[in-house]
């Protein structure tokens, strides 16, 4: 029994968002930020994400410098540049998504990832063209193109219109890559909302998500609120979005790089295993 309340915060141990037990942060972290007790998937950052799902040293970055601009001068408690500059300072990263080159038990794929740590992972204009890039990229090398979004921000308000703007880019060219006979594999965790959800993350040839993740448009509260009736207990959860024909499966985050490895073999094998060096760089 934990008697001293010192125990509990000098890092040893984590309370679970879910099951509010106290669970041994070792323990945690080797079962991939997982709750041993209630299987809760815990949020994770865009770089703790590359270390589990790619091979170990295989991640090129691309178009790491670039950074978020600020179109029309937004402020509200404090403006939209220090804003950025906070978040960046506190999460290491530049924009709320991650682009780059990596590997899946050696297979070869074109990778994305956003964090919400970074303002939500809302998009913006920055976090928009990467992942148009990314898209036109996996087009131009017949890789497969893996994006986990993890983005319940929606668009970024401090962008006004050019936020939105990504909306329609991100989802031209995954059609265009669609266009192009590739493969889009989309991977929803919690949350994933708003412009993002309503964008490219719903395109997927593929849409998978981890277990118990917050998945939808808008909110619930702000449904309930608008269409004046009680919704189900478990609405915009992945279980009740893959029970109503919205993905394709539910993925633990343990099984995610297996699974996706065996869908890349399915769906791409041979196209893989071509790729050469010179087309993919």
């Amino acid at each position: 029994m934990l008697k001293k309340k010192g125990v509990i915060t000098d890092g040893l141990w984590i309370r679970c968002d879910a099951c509010k037990g106290l669970v041994y942060k070792k323990a945690m972290e080797e079962r991939l930020d997982v709750c041993p007790e209630c299987n809760h998937h815990f949020r994770i950052s865009a770089r703790r994400r590359i270390e589990i799902t790619l091979d170990k040293g295989s991640f090129e970055e691309l178009w790491a410098d670039m950074h978020p601009a600020d179109p029309i001068e937004f402020k509200d408690r404090i403006s939209y540049s220090e804003r950025t500059a906070q978040e960046q300072k506190k999460t290491g990263l530049n924009e709320a998504a991650v682009v780059g080159l990596g590997s899946i038990e050696g297979k070869k794929i074109v990778f994305g990832v956003t964090d919400s740590n970074f303002i939500m992972g809302s998009m913006g204009s920055v976090m928009g063209e990467k992942i148009a890039r990314a898209a036109e990229k996996a087009a131009e090398t017949g890789l497969p193109l893996i994006i986990i979004s993890g983005s319940g921000g929606g668009a970024r308000m401090q962008e006004g219109m050019f936020s939105l703007m990504q909306m329609a880019k991100t989802n031209a060219t995954i059609s265009r890559l669609h266009d192009a006979g590739g493969t889009f594999i989309s991977i929803l965790t919690d949350p994933t909302m708003g412009g993002v959800m309503a964008s490219y993350a719903s395109q997927g040839d593929i849409i998978i998500a981890e277990p118990g993740a917050l998945i939808g448009f808008a909110g619930p509260r702000v449904i309930q609120q608008t269409i004046k009736k009680t919704l189900p207990p478990d609405f915009q959860s992945a279980e009740f979005l893959l029970e109503h024909g919205f993905l394709d499966m539910i993925v633990s985050r343990q099984d995610m790089k297996k699974e996706l490895s065996r869908i890349i073999d399915y769906l791409n094998g041979p196209a893989v295993e071509n790729a050469t060096e010179e087309t993919v760089n």
